[in-house]
């Protein structure tokens, strides 16, 4: 959230995303750094995931995380 906040500032678009288990924490950690992110978040876990499950996750969001980025 840092980093998107950061380059957000230096005018560089960006989006954030996350894994939906992070929802609440982000939205927490986003009004404590006074942003406003356009998030995108994905199914819960993450980090076990095959290189075909992961794809197959970029590719659902993608579309999302473009109108995200276009949005900031």
């Amino acid at each position: 959230m840092h980093d998107t906040s950061e380059l957000e500032k230096l005018g560089i678009p960006t989006a954030f995303v996350a894994s939906c288990e992070f929802e609440d924490a982000s939205t927490a950690q986003a009004t404590a750094l006074g942003f406003s992110p356009h998030p995108v978040y994905v199914e819960h876990p993450i980090q076990d995931r095959t290189d075909d499950e992961m794809t197959t996750m970029a590719d659902r969001a993608f579309s999302e995380i473009a109108a995200s980025i276009v949005a900031s």
